[in-house]
């Protein structure tokens, strides 16, 4: 079976190898023979891989913050690193957790190195994971780099939880009024459009549009609810694959007022794993390549080119400045960072900053937002009532 492996080699430069083996281990093993260390291992297309081996796919079962916040406590109490994992294979309940406790464990007592065992699940844990690992093994500090790590993810977690908050509510608005907008135009319009069909009176237009759409609902029901089936689920699957392609970014920072809030935001993740490898001691190229995995197509081929000037001996300022990825703050910390040799800490520092002004930033568009919504919502609802009972207030005219 082919493999494509990505690796680290000896000049601390990731590469791809296409590796011919019989499972994704003896891929592992062949790799280190020619001193390169696996990051990822993954099937070649049409190989047929085991699904287990599958890049991108986490256990559900297994969380990557939890675990290294719980072998962190571990370390810290002094116990070893294979005393570590026979303690959380003692306390862990969950299957999927524990086969892949279980697996670190074995290599480890085969006496593969931590990074390295980690790299052998690599549909687990991230290549970003697997560097800062990497890196604590040439200085023997391994505490601090899950302890950095940790510090990471929860910011991360922090921001997204934010703007899934913000987005709750509009969420459940949205679901509602759909919902109530499709029970009048699927239930109640039919069977107006059945009072009002033999009256033989000239409607207004909207009303006559909505009662005929009515009447075609009331005629076609089993047609008309397939087919909107089919559109939700076409259209559910088309958002599915928008998401996991990374596009829905480039097309937040197109939208008018909301563009530039998105795109900062996602240059303050940037500055913020960026600065985490840099201070794990990982040479900036390969920083570079291992952040490449964790940002959107746009920003990645901007990351490229960065990536090209400061392999050409130019500075990560210079770099990022000529690339479109430094905003005016992070340029100026930058250069302090690189003339003070603490470009890490200042590219977190320049995470912190606009990581505190996107939480207020998305604090206040939702109080905006949410209002706006609940009133458009509000007026469609209205508008169909109105155009259903026009004909009632024109016949009681009459009457009159």
């Amino acid at each position: 079976m082919r493999f494509e492996v990505r690796a680290l080699s000896a000049d601390n430069l990731i590469e791809t190898h296409a590796v011919d083996a019989a499972d994704a281990g003896e891929a592992g093993q062949l790799l280190r023979q020619r001193r390169l260390q696996p990051l990822s291992i993954k099937a070649a297309i049409g190989a047929g891989a085991d699904s287990t081996h599958t890049p991108g796919r986490r256990s559900k079962g297994f969380s990557l913050l939890l675990f290294s916040t719980e072998l962190l406590a571990l370390l810290e109490a002094g116990l070893s690193l294979v005393e570590a994992f026979e303690a959380l294979l003692d306390k862990e309940s969950s299957g999927a957790a524990r086969v892949i406790l279980e697996r670190l464990t074995r290599d480890l007592r085969e006496g593969l190195r931590f990074s390295a065992a980690l790299a052998r699940q690599s549909e687990i844990f991230p290549p970003l994971y697997v560097g800062i690992v990497r890196a604590a093994e040439g200085t023997s500090d391994l505490p601090r780099a899950l302890s950095r790590y940790i510090d990471y993810q929860t910011r991360l977690d922090t921001l997204r939880n934010k703007m899934l908050s913000a987005a709750i509510y509009p969420a459940i608005l949205l679901a509602v009024g759909s919902g109530v907008t499709l029970f009048l135009m699927a239930y109640v319009v039919p069977r107006f459009a059945g009072v009002y069909q033999g009256s033989g009176r000239s409607l207004p237009v909207l009303s006559q549009l909505m009662l005929d759409w009515g009447q075609f609902v009331g005629q076609h029901t089993a047609t008309v609810f397939w087919s909107l089936l089919a559109l939700a689920l076409a259209l559910a699957y088309w958002l599915r694959r928008f998401i996991r392609s990374g596009r829905w970014i480039l097309f937040l920072t197109r939208l008018p007022g909301i563009g530039e809030r998105v795109r900062v935001i996602e240059l303050s993740r940037l500055y913020l794993t960026t600065g985490m490898l840099l201070e794990g001691g990982i040479p900036i190229l390969a920083a570079l390549d291992i952040v490449g995995n964790t940002v959107s197509p746009t920003t990645r081929e901007a990351l490229g080119v960065a990536r090209a000037i400061i392999s050409d001996g130019g500075t990560l300022s210079h770099g990022f400045d000529s690339s479109g990825l430094a905003t005016p703050v992070a340029l100026r910390l930058l250069r302090v960072g690189e003339r003070s040799g603490q470009m890490g800490a200042m590219l977190t520092r320049s995470a912190l900053f606009y990581e505190s002004e996107s939480a207020r930033w998305i604090e206040r568009f939702a109080k905006v937002f949410e209002p706006l919504l609940m009133t458009a919502i509000g007026l469609l609802v209205g508008l169909i009532v109105v155009l259903l009972y026009m004909p009632i207030f024109d016949l009681a005219g009459t009457l009159q």
